[in-house]
């Protein structure tokens, strides 16, 4: 315990100190993610989700053999004390884990630092033509895709995930600092979990690998997977890990992929304009190809489903952490993405 919370306090106090943040995060945390997702890239399945069963199956496992001994403990205030102790010593290790293996690279280089992109504000008119633009792109793309009798996208989910492991390669032409290994991000088999709690995928700092939520609809699994990926290869910022996202899937240029990127992109841009300009924004969905409308209604559908006081407390926690890490929009920090996008592609 004491070891766990002289890291974190460590961690609280130089976390400011830029240069060596940006030394810590480049020259020791992103050398073992890769070293560790290379590893984990053995293995079909995601190494990251066995671990989390594990866990909580182990914690289980010990609540309950500790309190059938509690019955029989002649000093129970002792066994209470270890019962409550371990758990507790135990995610104050993981937490300070965590602060070395993720929370550095918030406070190293950033990539727009990294990549010399601006991230300026941007005008109205700027981001009507570059919501406009990715509105266009996706109806363009929208029948290159695999869909069903009702005109929902169908992509075929494992082909996307293989495929992913090159959805960098023309990207990190362009930009280096998204330079990576080939690695496939790895579905996750108990995706409804995580869409119980309002999560379509994450990075695994502890294995390195990108996982993914198969369950919902796979109009946005390929720019998902991308997302996830860029978090593999050093992008710590959700915004800026949508925007290389939405790069590198446009830069690779596969049909799926494309048309993912340009579904996500129209979505943070839409969200953004209708706050702006309704007026404009209605102007542009009135304008959307009828796969596009297809497939957005098919993933609001999905989502609504699992609304519920679970998912509310999921997105609390979750935009508690990202402002613990000063990312001061919370969740809203995915919407920052727009800037880069205006200012890249308007």
């Amino acid at each position: 315990m004491l070891i766990g919370l002289l890291v974190i306090t460590l961690h609280l106090l130089l976390r400011l100190d830029h240069a060596l943040m940006a030394r810590l995060s480049e020259g020791f945390v992103h050398p073992v993610h890769k070293a560790l997702a290379k590893l984990c890239a053995v293995f079909p399945f995601s190494v990251a989700e066995v671990l989390i069963c594990l866990f909580f199956t182990a914690l289980l496992v010990y609540i309950i053999l500790k309190l059938a001994r509690l019955r029989k403990a002649t000093d129970k205030r002792r066994e209470v004390y270890i019962i409550i102790m371990t758990p507790l010593c135990a995610a104050v290790c993981v937490y300070a884990l965590f602060c070395v293996m993720w929370g550095t690279y918030y406070y190293g280089d950033d990539f727009a630092s990294k990549s010399g992109l601006t991230d300026k504000p941007v005008s109205v008119e700027q981001l009507e033509k570059t919501t406009r633009y990715f509105a266009e792109l996706a109806g363009e793309y929208s029948d290159r895709v695999s869909r069903n009798e009702n005109g929902v996208c169908n992509s075929d989910r494992e082909k996307i995930l293989e495929r992913s492991a090159y959805v960098f390669d023309n990207a990190e032409k362009k930009f280096p600092c998204l330079a990576g290994d080939r690695l496939c991000a790895k579905g996750f088999n108990f995706s409804r979990a995580l869409s119980a709690v309002d999560f379509m995928g994450f990075f695994f700092p502890f294995t390195g690998e990108a996982n993914v939520n198969t369950d919902f609809p796979p109009a946005l699994l390929a720019s998902t997977a991308a997302h996830e990926l860029a978090h593999q290869r050093g992008v710590a910022e959700e915004q800026e890990a949508n925007f290389a996202a939405v790069l590198a899937c446009l830069e690779y240029g596969d049909p799926d992929f494309v048309y993912s990127a340009a579904l996500l992109a129209y979505i943070h841009l839409g969200n953004a304009l209708y706050e702006a300009d309704g007026d404009a924004w209605l102007e542009i969905y009135e304008s959307l190809d009828g796969n596009v409308i297809a497939d957005l209604e098919a993933d609001r559908a999905y989502w609504q489903r699992f609304e519920s006081p679970v998912q509310t407390v999921s997105d609390t926690v979750y935009e508690g952490f990202l402002q613990s890490y000063d990312q001061e929009l919370g969740l809203e920090s995915y919407g920052a993405c727009v800037d880069l996008l205006v200012n890249y592609y308007g």
